[in-house]
């Protein structure tokens, strides 16, 4: 089973916040997923992004693969750099 790191799309029409979760590379995009990471609301101003730094730095050491958009949310929140200093550390 391949885990991805993603966003799914959740509020109302036309107003979209989204959920950091960690899922089965296979299932749909509002589908089932494992654990939620996080949550980002783009339509703020200023945007807002809340993160589990602890939580998403486990799996991506587990080996989870993040989707291009969840990378830079995760960079912009400091859990890529932890990641990447925790694997740099092994």
């Amino acid at each position: 089973m391949a885990v991805k790191l993603r966003l799914t799309r959740i509020g109302k029409t036309k107003q979209p916040q989204y959920r950091i979760v960690a899922t089965d590379s296979r299932s749909p995009r509002d589908g089932r997923f494992i654990e939620i990471l996080g949550h980002y609301n783009p339509r703020q101003e200023p945007s807002t992004l809340t993160v589990n730094n602890e939580k998403t730095v486990k799996w991506l050491m587990e080996g989870a693969q993040p989707t291009e958009r969840v990378k830079k949310l995760l960079e912009i929140s400091g859990a890529w750099g932890e990641f990447a200093a925790a694997r740099s550390a092994k």
